[in-house]
């Protein structure tokens, strides 16, 4: 029987001048950070590795990372995450995020693939500082759709909290049961094996610029749905589909409209996503 992983990554970063660094870094397999690049001479890009290939059943995995006042930071991972069947105990991955004063976070992950069988839950929660604003984003592909298969059996739930000062901003609690109606129900997958959440929390969006990103999205082929809603504090999008590129794509131009609204800055996409 293959031991479970007990695996730790805590990233701190700090502004130094004009650049963004990782001032503090400790991990522990199977999570392994890569090396930073400065793309736009500022924003500190960083990736994150699986070294196991997979999760299984019964690994912890915990992420803290920690933003100083003035931070700003990309993070996002090398490859695709699996999520393996199990017959028994469930995975569960723990990230807490933290953000100083006018620091800028974005997490944003390549897809997972949630095979049948996986049993899986994921926290996430995001504490805010005056000014400061998180981009998370979330793809999940239901099923190795490629051979046929279909997410049957097993249980995948997801829990996101972004507060500020104690006060909540945006809580997101989802779960999909394995052979669940809502597969296939049009409240739910409506039949598509993709679905993503891309949200902006921590400064207001204008309608103008929720405009535009709907306006981005219907200028793709997508091969599914979409929607945008502004909250009181940012922007939810959703999407609902076949394709995890054409998703992934779609996210990578919301983004740079985000980002630019934000601080007009260019926006590089991550070396390793390819759409």
């Amino acid at each position: 029987m293959t031991t479970p992983w007990q695996g730790q990554l805590k990233l701190t970063y700090a502004k130094r001048g004009e650049m963004t660094r990782v001032i503090d870094a400790y991990s522990q397999s199977p999570l392994k950070l890569q090396r930073s690049f400065h793309p736009d001479g500022q924003t500190c890009q960083s990736l994150i590795l699986h070294t196991a290939g997979g999760i299984v059943g019964g690994d912890r995995l915990n992420q803290e990372i920690t933003l100083h006042p003035h931070a700003e930071a990309s993070l996002t991972t090398v490859s695709a995450s699996k999520l393996y069947r199990s017959s028994g105990p469930q995975s569960q991955q723990t990230l807490t995020m933290s953000l100083d004063r006018d620091a800028y976070l974005e997490y944003i992950p390549r897809e997972s693939i949630v095979f049948d069988g996986a049993k899986f839950q994921q926290q996430l929660r995001v504490n805010l500082g005056e000014n400061a604003v998180w981009l998370g984003w979330e793809l999940l592909r239901f099923g190795r759709t490629a051979r046929g298969e279909r997410f049957s059996s097993g249980d995948w739930r997801s829990q996101t909290e972004v507060y500020r000062n104690g006060v909540p901003l945006w809580i997101d609690r989802q779960q999909l049961a394995g052979g669940s109606p809502l597969l296939d129900a049009s409240n739910g997958l409506n039949g598509q094996p993709v679905v993503g959440t891309l949200a902006w929390i921590g400064q207001p969006v204008s309608p103008e610029i929720a405009d535009k990103a709907r306006h981005l999205w219907e200028m793709r082929d997508l091969e599914g749905e979409i929607a945008v809603s502004c909250c009181q504090s940012g922007v939810i999008c959703r999407y609902r589909g076949r394709s995890t590129q054409k998703a992934s794509a779609a996210f990578l131009d919301l983004r740079q409209l985000l980002r630019q609204s934000h601080g007009d800055r260019p926006v590089t996409v991550p070396r390793v996503w390819s759409c």
